[in-house]
């Protein structure tokens, strides 16, 4: 089940009173059932903490069907609250199925998915909004195919409904609902309509807007062009289902912009899928053909979306549109979507350190690539998605897989552990997308994927919060590892940070086989800064094993350092504050030299 274009709900069992209930929830509505660790005995995957594990779901944008008190989620999920335009639904189930309570999200998705979860189960929804209860409906809601032009007067008319205004409707009863007659108009067209409180507007999606252009292409051309024939057509922006066009332009930045304009999905068709329609086209070209292999892109495409061409092709100098007219609203878009690789960090590991973004980008994703410990390290967020494994010393592997597989239509996602940008494969992806044919590159069609970048707490910054403040002034990191930088180069950065006197983070500090060049980065850093300059050393942050130490750089060893620690070396400024949960790092920034020069300047004035 999908509730409202959204991710399938994910049902939560968080003891064995509930469990039964909770599995019969999930059959019910085709979901996964989580279960909480050792309380719970059968389970498509199992979490730790239920606050924890609900919030981030609820975060990734996922609808929470909890078989718990109502409490237990409100608590979870407070914290996120913000926009509830925005925030997936939230459903709490009693534990012996009786009632159902939408918590959150009753007018995107909840309300109805608590109905039909209380069908499942012979309880009572719990339904409280108020136009729900009195018309059985959600007006801001409507049913698939089919949009609301103004939702944001939805509130003002439920209000002159509830006060007795009455209701009529313009065309077709979407909703099922009496007619009372009155004020308050629920008016469905395909053309365009001016709303207002005392009028919904509700376009059924019933138009395919096939497009065409030259490369780079002035966006707002097109955008003109597109605007400008659906007036001249009568059909309201609200009653276009998709954008459509060949796969050769699926980065094409004009007709992206119009699909984000128009919210609604670009679909993308070969150009022997496009050839099919050749004999319908009003306006076949050979010139097109020789070019792209089809005889025309905006009507083909236009009419590979199902229906009729009711707009032929249209065109500037640059651009071309078509429109098609399917005989229902089009629920289920053809063709395939443009690809997606989100190249994603997780953090250390726990999933409190790991962005609500992040955790939305996996939970979109249709698959799940990157180091295996570092995908299962996602826990229950990566159950049921397909998943490819690579070892370590695979990571050009892992991303040309990453990339072809985006390339193919599908939303992928490329794990990594902390930050995807820091010593790790982001800019190994675009190293590949970078590479020239004869440069082993890929291939035409990942050039053309939209690839996502999102932030993720790395290890130097779990390490510093673990100390306190140890990167208060400048800071560098340097990796260690001579796999892929010449070890000349390594030195030669190691003389120039300690010359500097930064605050040094040593990534891949050692391995089993490279031991040597840690004390030698010590014994270069102690010609430029004291003996008993503080050094951290932090392991598996963020993991149960979590191990975190402070040593004198002049005392640091080898044999105390793993490919899992994080060590920090402090400045010649660097300090460990003696407190009473023990000691802390900090590198002062000069606040105190800032504050003698104020008090000063003050004596002198």
């Amino acid at each position: 089940m999908v509730v409202n274009g959204t991710a399938k709900p994910v049902v939560l069992a968080l003891s064995a009173s509930g469990e039964g209930v909770a599995r019969r929830v999930a059959d019910a509505l085709g979901a996964q059932m989580h279960g909480r660790e050792g309380r719970v005995s059968a389970a498509d995957a199992f979490f730790p903490n239920a606050l924890d594990h609900a919030r981030d779901l609820f975060a990734a944008g996922v609808p929470v069907v909890g078989v718990c008190a109502s409490g237990i989620l409100i608590r979870a999920v407070a914290p996120l609250l913000a926009d509830k335009r925005a925030e997936p639904p939230v459903v709490s189930v009693s534990d012996d199925g009786a009632v159902v309570v939408p918590l959150l999200g009753g007018h995107r998705g909840a309300n109805r998915l608590v109905r039909e979860i209380a069908q499942a189960l012979g309880g009572v929804a719990a339904v409280t909004t108020a136009g729900d209860v009195a018309m059985g409906v959600a007006l801001d809601e409507p049913p698939a195919g089919y949009r609301l032009a103004n939702p944001a007067d939805a509130k003002g008319a439920m209000a002159a409904l509830l006060s007795g205004k009455g209701l009529r409707v313009s065309g077709e009863n979407i909703f099922g609902v009496e007619e009372t007659g009155g004020a308050v108009e629920l008016l469905v067209s395909e053309a365009p309509a001016q709303g207002g409180e005392a009028r919904l507007v509700y376009h059924p999606q019933r138009f395919a807007l096939g497009l065409g252009c030259a490369r780079n292409a002035d966006p707002e051309e097109l955008w003109a062009l597109v605007s400008d024939t659906l007036d001249k057509a009568g059909i309201a922006p609200g009653a276009v289902a998709c954008v459509a066009s060949i796969d050769l332009k699926a980065d094409e930045p004009a007709m992206n912009e119009v699909a984000r304009r128009l919210d609604v999905p670009l679909r993308l068709f070969t150009a022997a899928e496009l050839e099919v329609f050749a004999g319908q086209l009003a306006h076949p070209s050979e010139v097109v053909f020789a070019e792209v292999g089809c005889h025309g892109v905006s009507e083909g495409a236009a009419l590979a979306c199902g229906g009729v061409l009711v707009v032929e092709k249209v065109k500037t100098a640059t651009c071309t549109c078509a429109v098609a007219r399917a005989e229902q609203p089009m629920t289920q878009m053809p063709g395939r979507s443009r690809g997606r690789l989100s190249v994603v960090g997780i953090g250390p590991g726990q999933a409190a350190w790991r962005t609500p973004e992040v955790s939305r980008l996996v939970a979109e994703a249709e698959e799940l690539v990157g180091y295996g410990l570092y995908i299962d390290l996602l826990g229950p967020l990566a159950t049921g998605k397909a998943r490819s494994d690579f070892p370590l010393g695979g990571e050009e592997a892992r991303c040309r897989y990453a990339l072809e597989q985006a390339a193919k239509g599908k939303n992928v996602a490329l794990v990594c552990s902390g930050d995807a940008g820091i010593y790790a494969m982001g800019a190994l992806v675009f190293e590949l997308l970078d590479r020239g044919p004869d440069e082993h590159g890929v291939s035409d069609a990942a050039h053309r994927v939209e690839v996502v970048c999102s932030p993720g707490v790395s290890a130097l910054q779990g390490a510093a919060a673990r100390a306190g403040a140890p990167l208060g002034h400048d800071f560098c990191t340097i990796s260690l590892s001579d796999l892929l930088t010449p070890r000349d180069d390594i030195l030669r950065r190691l003389k120039a940070a300690a010359e500097g006197d930064f605050v040094i983070a040593f990534y891949n500090p050692v391995s089993k086989t490279r031991r040597t060049l840690l004390a030698e980065a010590r014994d270069i850093l102690l010609q430029h800064r004291p003996g008993d300059t503080p050094v951290m050393l932090a392991s598996s942050l963020g993991r149960p094993e979590e191990h975190v130490r402070y040593r004198r750089l002049d005392q640091l060893e080898v044999d105390e350092v793993d490919m899992l620690t994080v060590v920090l070396i402090g400045s010649s400024n660097s300090r460990l504050a003696q407190l009473g949960e023990g000691p802390r790092m900090f590198t002062p920034r000069g606040y105190a030299r800032k504050i003698d020069g104020d008090l000063a300047a003050g004596v002198a004035q």
